[in-house]
């Protein structure tokens, strides 16, 4: 089975202490395999999820879910020039659709693989949060299956009020204040390098599944 070399979290740990034009230029062919590594990767990873998703087709390209390494350091103070990690968007749209779809990052003691929608649009939004409000046991269900909980559910982009429309009172507050609507699941670096490393991450997927399928049911995707 596929797996992540551990040349390739080498490299990213060098990359780290030595995030420079320079130091890339020199190390390019590092790169270049540790990129290929990545992408054999994610090519697996689509032909595994394709097998119980239909809105995964193994005809994605893994170069048109891959994020470029190269940061836009325009309008930030760090201006370091490269990412310290690869990561992919994995979708019918690659990693550019909006709707939900799942995301792997790969970074030495930081690695997840995640699934949901992120920060969708106003209509799609409003959209999520209906359903979450008129069928909030659906969702419950969803969870249940893959073994979580509403506790799982990412609250890194929630607002501090109720969204318009809702009430402080309404039971499901807290679900419906979300931004995104997000699973995730953290891997060591040695799950990854390990010869079963894709399915660590497909195992996951699949408990994350009936959740990403409330949400596509949400938007009748």
């Amino acid at each position: 089975m596929m797996k992540i070399d551990k040349a390739t979290f080498d490299f990213l740990r060098q990359l780290k202490a030595n995030n420079d034009r320079e130091w890339f230029q020199a190390n390019r062919a590092s790169y270049e395999d540790a990129l290929s590594n990545v992408k054999d990767f994610i090519t697996s990873l689509i032909q595994e999820l394709a097998r119980f998703d239909p809105h995964i087709s193994t005809d994605i390209q893994a170069a048109k879910c891959l994020f470029r390494i190269y940061r836009d350091t325009r309008f930030s103070k760090d201006k370091t020039p490269y990412k310290t990690w690869f990561a992919a968007g994995i979708s019918l749209d690659g990693r550019k659709l909006e709707g939900p779809e799942y995301y792997i990052h790969l970074e030495p003691g930081k690695n997840f693989l995640a699934a949901g929608y992120w920060r969708p649009g106003k209509l799609h939004l409003d959209q999520i949060r209906q359903e979450i409000d008129y069928n909030f046991p659906a969702l419950q269900q969803a969870l249940e299956q893959g073994g979580w909980t509403t506790a799982d559910l990412s609250t890194e982009d929630k607002l501090k009020r109720p969204p318009a429309g809702y009430s402080e009172d309404d039971p499901h507050i807290d679900i419906l204040k979300l931004k995104s609507f997000i699973l995730y699941q953290a891997f060591d670096d040695a799950a990854l390098t390990h010869t079963q490393g894709i399915q660590h991450l497909v195992e996951t997927a699949k408990r994350i599944h009936p959740f990403k399928n409330f949400i596509h049911q949400s938007l009748d995707q």
